[in-house]
């Protein structure tokens, strides 16, 4: 099931996407009341995916996000894998949806992409045992981890390399029916193909990345992990369409602006 979070004539609803994602055209949204989380309720409205604005499809509360969980994108960086899962945080206000525009932050010269798998929570959990795991996920949408390289590798910790405004588009909805175990996962730019990885080359799986964060930390409804990155990020620049792929959930398709 395709859940989507959408704007329609100044209000925001939850709704269930209907149709080939190859025909987008074709596609509909079953209109939900409240939110998605639990027992689904339909309002019996039907609207045209192409008549409304489609948005993040969660607002997180957290984003915690993963370095180096592909063995291939740690050594093009010069990096060792680590021995533990490599953790950090993007605001809630980095996030965009699709369409929305990345908007290239002024104190960098080198912003660069990285086509993930999201993962997002359904339920509050603490300490989650691997065999668990299943019952506390939603589902999982594409992201990509704008990322400031150059000032990542020159300010050492990452808060204003990967946390800057715009910096975590996720879309276009959220997949609840999938396995995440071996999923294809590209990224274009201009059209061009930039990034193609498996989920099954992660040096951590989804589930051993939810028990080791949840031994740290409570994780509520609609937080978010990024899972890591494939082999072959690189630049975007100003005018660039970037384009993150996940199968089995859609496309993510972002702009690149000049920061106004």
């Amino acid at each position: 099931m395709r859940i989507a979070r959408f704007s329609s004539e100044g209000t925001v609803s939850f709704g269930v996407v209907e149709g080939d994602a190859a025909q987008p055209e074709t596609l509909t949204l079953h209109v939900l009341s409240g939110h998605p989380f639990g027992e689904l309720q339909p309002t019996g409205q039907v609207l045209p995916v192409k008549e409304v604005r489609l948005l993040p499809p969660m607002l997180p509360n957290k984003i915690v996000a993963v370095g180096r969980n592909y063995a291939a994108h740690a050594a093009e960086l010069g990096n060792e894998v680590p021995e533990v899962p490599l953790t950090f945080f993007k605001p809630s206000t980095a996030v965009i949806g699709p369409t929305e525009n990345i908007a290239y932050p002024p104190f960098s010269e080198d912003v660069q992409y990285e086509a993930e798998l999201a993962v997002v929570i359904g339920r509050m959990c603490r300490e989650v045992p691997l065999e668990r795991v299943p019952e506390v996920v939603f589902g999982y949408t594409c992201a990509n981890d704008v990322t400031a390289r150059d000032v990542q590798k020159r300010e050492g910790q990452w808060a204003r390399a990967k946390g800057f405004d715009t910096s975590c588009p996720l879309g276009p909805w959220i997949e609840t029916e999938l396995d995440p175990a071996d999923l294809a996962i590209t990224c274009t730019v201009n059209g061009g193909l930039r990034q193609a990885g498996r989920t099954s080359q992660m040096v951590r799986s989804v589930a051993e990345l939810i028990v080791h964060i949840s031994e740290a930390m409570t994780l509520l409804p609609g937080d978010v992990i990024l899972t890591g990155t494939p082999a072959g990020v690189g630049p975007l620049n100003i005018g660039d369409e970037v384009a993150v792929s996940v199968e089995g959930i859609g496309t993510l398709t972002n702009r690149v602006i000049k920061r106004g």
